[in-house]
């Protein structure tokens, strides 16, 4: 797997790579992390396709479910110490 790019992002870390004809796109927040996979035959003009995929409210959506996987994590951690 290679990293091809990254897009800047205040809230998380946004990098796609590129393995087997897919574009692989991982947001990092913290200790959590999604991962996102798509068939580079599936994206018009490459790696700027990807670009145009992740707008601003596909970004949003990404934050909230950071939010709640925190909030799932932290609710289960504490059942147990």
């Amino acid at each position: 797997m290679r990293a091809i790019a990254e897009l800047p992002h205040p809230e998380c870390k946004i990098t796609i790579f590129g393995m087997n004809q897919k574009f692989i796109i991982k947001f990092e927040q913290g200790n959590l992390e999604q991962t996102y996979k798509i068939a580079e035959a599936d994206v018009l003009n490459g790696v700027n396709g990807v670009f145009e995929i992740l707008d601003e409210e596909f970004i949003a959506t990404v934050l909230d479910s950071f939010q709640k996987m925190r909030e799932s994590f932290i609710k289960t951690y504490n059942k147990y110490y």
